[in-house]
């Protein structure tokens, strides 16, 4: 499994890149949500962990710009906020996951589970 973390706190970036060593073959990093767009097209990777508020291009944005270049993508927001009406703009916006970054242990979990339902 491929994937891209979009994250601009690279403290953050390094836990997830951690998290996710013995359950992927490639990780991507990029700060924003117009690198993400970007990093996407050049790497096509099996998922995205996009981060919501970022300087630039908000999570949220990018998700559906890349979601409508690509319908089949798989993006899972990964933020601080627990917030039901950000779960369902997150999901209107096209993610198939929503993590709290509290939870970042349950990340290989939730790549497994959509990796699994594709």
């Amino acid at each position: 499994m491929t994937v891209l973390i979009v994250e601009d706190n690279a403290g953050i970036r390094r836990v997830i890149r951690r998290n996710l060593s013995r359950a992927v073959t490639a990780v991507w990093e990029c700060s924003d949500g117009l690198g993400a767009l970007a990093a996407f097209q050049e790497y096509r990777p099996d998922v995205v962990l996009m981060d919501i508020q970022m300087p630039g291009m908000d999570g949220l944005t990018a998700t559906k710009q890349i979601r409508s270049a690509e319908p089949s993508a798989c993006i899972v927001v990964v933020t601080d906020h627990d917030d039901d009406d950000l779960r369902q703009a997150a999901v209107k916006a096209g993610a198939s996951d929503y993590l709290l970054k509290q939870d970042l242990k349950d990340l290989t979990e939730v790549l497994s589970r959509l990796s699994n339902g594709k």
